[in-house]
């Protein structure tokens, strides 16, 4: 004779299968949950190199030479020209003719706009492109301004001539583009050692309306630049220097204990006062880069190597 279950026997089949089913369910269910993280970190670390990979391909160090070489240096040539004639103009020195000097100014504006114009930056760099078309704007304008100006030239004399230069709205506008422009290379350079360095030391203190001495000393020298680049727009400094010879003179100031004795608490107030004292000069970041930069990941520009 068969023996029959019991009540509590049979209660406890009951929930010994319902365990068993919410057991194998669990483990499906890890199973699940386990692949669909797995699936997103791998998708996360696969857009990671694919964002990583558009940035290297947008700011290769191919593209930044190729703007150095063909709209750089032509818009640097016309600049250099631009602050030897201010200069010649200011001391009264090498020319007694104001009006031919400005109109030389634009005559060589004119050419360097035609000889950039004929270049391009691709799509993929919009930062470039957009520093290209600003060098474009800031040379047309140079170029318009001289012809406008020109006329009046001669009437005025000295500190005159300068002081009408200054205000003129139209070579103010044009300098301005010429300063986008110069922030739009040293972004890119950025760009450039994001490209290898994803996690990028102090990316979020190029925001900082007055960054901090102690921080700046955590920026490597792309980022310097490129903060001194913003600076120099916002501040309206039309400058023969170039941002890396301002960062070795703020980088010296600060090293040789100088910055406190300026009572300079902070970056934008240090370059005030170094540019407004005329302690900046074209060259000084050659003179100083064995000193500060010899491990700096810098592209290879000539402006960083001669």
């Amino acid at each position: 004779m068969e023996k029959r279950l019991t009540r509590s026997d049979t209660v406890f089949l009951l929930l010994f299968i319902f365990m068993l089913i919410c057991a194998i369910g669990a483990f499906f269910y890890g199973v699940q949950v386990g692949t669909n993280r797995t699936e997103a970190k791998h998708a996360d670390a696969v857009k990671a190199q694919e964002e990583a990979s558009k940035t290297f391909t947008a700011y290769h160090q191919t593209y930044l030479v190729s703007f150095y070489h063909t709209i750089y240096l032509p818009n640097r040539d016309f600049q250099s020209a631009w602050f030897k004639a201010m200069n010649d103009l200011q001391t009264g020195k090498g020319t007694s003719d104001p009006a031919a000097t400005i109109k030389d100014l634009g005559k060589l504006a004119e050419d360097k706009y035609d000889a950039v114009a004929n270049q391009s930056m691709p799509e993929s760099s919009p930062l470039l492109k957009e520093a290209h078309e600003n060098v474009l704007k800031s040379l047309k304008l140079f170029s318009q301004a001289a012809k406008s100006f020109q006329s009046k030239a001669n009437a005025l004399k000295g500190n005159v001539l300068m002081d009408e230069l200054g205000k003129d709205a139209n070579f103010a506008e044009a300098k301005n583009y010429a300063l986008l422009a110069q922030k739009g290379f040293y972004d890119s350079i950025v760009k450039w050692n994001e490209s290898f360095t994803l996690d990028l030391k102090g990316l979020d203190l190029l925001a900082s309306d007055k960054l901090s001495l102690a921080d700046w000393g955590k920026l490597n020298l792309n980022l310097k630049n490129a903060y001194l680049a913003q600076l120099l727009v916002k501040d309206k400094q039309f400058q023969p220097f170039t941002p890396q010879d301002l960062a070795e003179r703020i980088d010296e100031t600060i090293k040789s204990d100088q910055a406190k004795k300026m009572n300079a608490d902070s970056v934008p107030q240090l370059a005030e006062l170094l540019i407004g004292t005329g302690a900046v000069r074209s060259g000084d970041f050659l003179n100083g880069k064995a000193k500060y930069y010899t491990d700096e990941p810098l592209p290879q520009l000539p402006f960083f190597t001669n």
